[in-house]
């Protein structure tokens, strides 16, 4: 047989002569082999461990083709006067002997080449490939039993297990035994999830006396998972075959099913004897999901089928596709702008000022662009914190440090809901709301922090209590407030109790929450960015290159899954990091002095928002030029940028 397929009866040169070579491990009848010299179609069946496919057999019995053979991409099958056999050992034995031995991983790649193309239903392609590299796909023990699970002969796939049994204790199974038993119990959980199948089938069937009997007298006796059999004893109330499909949440009798029941019946077996399902897609796709996960740049939500992405290439993402050029800069404030925040949609982006006023600007969804949509006005000290509603209706805007008033805008109507004051002597300076809408959280570093409702009445107040920066917890119930004590700590409005979470050796200028509520990214003055992780109350990371001295500066998580970090700077840049990565992948230079905030848009990946000391707030975003193959991952030299 030739390796690259022969053309058409075409005498091919014998191979070189050379000193003889060990026979493959993987050849001979202890490996399914087959010896020459009877039928075709039986013997490449008995050595890969698959049956034939009705076109193998029929050729095999005396097609078109010479001496009855089939052939494949015009490369004899097996047997007879054109057999492969006799082609490459010019007649004097078998090539394999001269060839060199293949090493384990290329037998293992082999049985992961044919895995895949028997899924494809290439069966002659993969019994020739299992012939020529005298490997086998499976052991003949677990071809037995796949067959049989696939054609519901429920007896023999029992009698199977008898035959697979030593195999079940091997070490290199992928299940393991949890609470001890071994094989053993490894032997009763296949046979129980073949029972179950089968109970399931005959119920399905409406041979409700036949699953009674398999229930009564072969499920129960197992002894193993009793509250699963009470489960399926109910299924037998099921008045049609809809119900029970539905009830026990299985596809039904026929094919699907059953592949499911042998992918976990599979688990059980080491990959020696039966490869597990689908091998060498999962390899693949672990392999591409591994490399995105080491990709600086990516930051687009793709599908996660192999379909979605090129085999041929590595996956690597353009600089050119990151929120790294300027896409506008926004100048309509008239002093320093203090705050910026997208809204939770991700279509509008509120900026507050020095300047009294809180612009608010609509993100056009085609273009990306943004334009002024409404003014607010009347801030005497400025503007330095604002926090949007979970349902993004309400915007309440804080002041400096000396401002005892807050602000509660209606979005919709532009109008003031409230404006609220405890005391003169309060300072209110940040502001975090309740995951209800309903309530908010306020408080500065006067010593108090209060909860609220949207009318501004006092629903709950916390003394003694300096406060630098608040969040609220999805929970609805834990407060989290930085203080003068460089910690953060958790207040429980329902049951009065607080614990510390988070302590620092410098004073936490600010800090926000990740979506899943797990880290915290804090300002430390002096110290720059860092990461904490709220459960394990542990410091994961600090990052590096950002100048933070003693001026409030607001970092963000963003991007797609939030996997990048983004801080302002009192040297003028803005700091990109990835999360896992403590240099930065991004250095954004255009404004002329401090950043004071950094937003990313919730919705829109490739678009990020800074306010300066300088009067401008620039919306950041891809180059301007970017070719289709960037974003499939190739690096293209269309347009040459230079960050602004």
């Amino acid at each position: 047989m030739q390796a690259n397929g022969a053309g058409g009866g075409q005498q091919q040169p014998p191979p070189p002569q050379g000193p003889a070579v060990p026979e493959l491990g993987c050849l001979g009848a202890q490996n399914g082999e087959a010896s020459s010299g009877s039928a075709a179609g039986e013997q490449l069946a008995h050595a890969n461990g698959l049956l034939p496919s009705a076109s193998a057999a029929n050729s095999s019995g005396g097609g078109s083709s010479p001496g009855g053979l089939s052939v494949n991409n015009g490369v004899p099958a097996a047997g007879g006067p054109g057999s492969a056999a006799a082609e490459l050992g010019g007649g004097g034995g078998s090539a394999l002997k001269k060839k060199k031995r293949l090493s384990q991983s290329d037998e293992d790649v082999i049985r992961l080449i044919g895995q895949h193309l028997h899924g494809l239903g290439l069966n002659q392609t993969v019994d020739l490939l299992m012939q020529e590299s005298g490997c086998r796909l499976e052991h003949p023990s677990a071809t037995k039993f796949r067959n049989h699970v696939m054609e519901g002969e429920w007896d023999k796939a029992e009698n199977d297990l008898n035959e697979l049994k030593p195999l079940v204790h091997s070490p290199h199974a992928i299940v393991f035994p949890a609470g001890g038993g071994g094989g053993e119990r490894e032997q009763e959980r296949m046979k129980f999830l073949l029972l179950q199948q089968k109970y399931l089938e005959y119920l399905e069937d409406g041979k409700v006396l036949e699953a009674l009997q398999v229930l009564r007298c072969e499920l129960t006796p197992l002894k193993y998972n009793t509250e699963r059999i009470h489960v399926l004893s109910g299924y037998l109330m099921c008045s049609h075959a809809e119900d029970l499909r539905a009830k026990a949440e299985w596809e039904g009798k026929g094919t699907a099913s059953r592949s499911k029941l042998l992918d976990k019946l599979q688990t059980y077996l080491p990959p020696s004897v039966m490869l597990p399902p689908r091998r060498l897609q999962n390899l693949l796709r672990q392999a591409v999901e591994l490399q995105r996960d080491r990709c600086l740049y990516h930051n687009t939500k793709l599908d996660n089928s192999l379909d979605s992405v090129s085999l041929l290439i590595d996956h690597v993402c353009s600089r050119k596709q990151f929120p790294c050029y300027t896409q506008q800069i926004l100048t309509e404030h008239c002093n320093e702008v203090w705050f910026c925040k997208f809204s939770n949609d991700g279509t509008k982006l509120a900026t507050g000022s020095k300047d009294t006023t809180v612009i608010i600007w609509q993100v056009d969804p085609d273009t990306h662009q943004l334009k002024l949509l409404k003014t607010l006005e009347g801030h005497a000290y400025g503007v330095s914190y604002i926090a949007w509603s979970p349902d993004d209706n309400y915007l309440v805007a804080c002041g400096p440090d000396d401002c005892s008033e807050l602000w509660l805008w209606n979005v919709q109507t532009g109008e003031l809901r409230t404006k609220m004051s405890q005391s003169h002597e309060d300072s209110l300076t940040s502001v975090a709301w309740n995951p209800d809408g309903k309530r908010f959280v306020t408080g500065g570093q006067r010593g108090q922090f209060y909860q609220c409702d949207l009318d501004g009445n006092l629903l709950d107040s916390w003394e003694g209590v300096r406060v630098q920066c608040l969040w609220c917890l999805s929970d609805g119930k834990t407060v989290l407030a930085s203080d003068t004590h460089q910690r953060i700590r958790g207040y429980n409005f329902e049951d009065l109790t607080d614990r510390n979470i988070v302590q620092e050796d410098h004073p936490i200028m600010s800090f926000t929450i990740s979506k899943n509520g797990r880290l915290a990214l804090l300002n430390v003055a002096t110290q720059g960015v860092h990461l904490w992780d709220l459960q394990d109350r542990v410091l994961v990371r600090k990052y590096q290159g950002v100048t933070q001295g003693f001026y409030t500066i607001h970092s963000c998580f963003g991007g797609h899954n939030e996997d990048f970090i983004a801080s302002g700077s009192e040297d003028h840049k803005v700091y990109i990091w990835h999360k896992r990565s403590e240099l930065p992948i991004a250095e954004l230079t255009g404004h002329t002095r401090t950043v004071n905030c950094v937003s990313w848009n919730p919705q829109i990946p490739s678009m990020m928002a800074s306010a300066s000391d300088d009067g401008t707030v620039r919306i950041w975003g891809p180059a301007p030029f970017i070719d289709n193959q960037d974003i499939e991952g190739k690096t293209t030299s269309m347009y040459i940028g230079k960050l602004m």
